[in-house]
């Protein structure tokens, strides 16, 4: 969906799917119960395009602070392109650890991109005690990309899977 104020640039949505497709990270902010933040490269799988699922440890600051404040927010960018060539995608989001049936569904989406990267296979048994990880979802509740202007244009990417 492109609106006349960007006539003929490429569709918003599909520029934010094309870049949460063709990364491996995201840059995850959170911040602890007095509000101070703390940023954290994480390999993610997505779901939708609106559901992210890494796996991490749950004494990691990022986890601890996701335990004490779920709001969060990410950004999903190339690094390596040219200045002034860089787009990405701006998340807002809650997140929380999984457990019970929704780990179990959310592990195999997670394990299925881990393999199709050449990684290894990722079972519910990895990521609930007395195993060291857990798996953490952070669901976006807002979606941006970058404008012609220099603002954020507000994405829709549900449903596009």
């Amino acid at each position: 969906m492109t609106s006349d104020r960007f006539a003929g640039e490429p569709d918003p949505a599909v520029v934010a799917r094309q870049i949460i497709d063709s990364n491996k990270y995201l840059t995850l902010t959170t911040a602890d119960s007095a509000g101070q933040p703390w940023a954290s490269p994480l390999w993610y799988a997505h779901e939708d395009y609106t559901s992210f699922l890494w796996v991490s440890r749950p004494d990691a600051r990022h986890s601890r602070n996701i335990a004490a404040r779920a709001t969060v927010s990410a950004v999903i960018f190339d690094s390596t392109v040219a200045a002034g060539q860089a787009q990405a995608v701006y998340l807002e989001a809650l997140a929380e650890e999984l457990g019970g049936a929704e780990c179990d569904r959310a592990i195999a989406v997670f394990s299925n991109r881990s393999q199709s990267l050449g990684f290894s296979e990722w079972r519910t048994a990895d990521v609930t005690a007395p195993a060291p990880h857990r798996l953490y979802r952070a669901s976006a509740t807002a979606s941006f990309i970058l404008a012609p202007d220099d603002q954020r244009l507000p994405v829709e990417l549900a449903g596009h899977e």
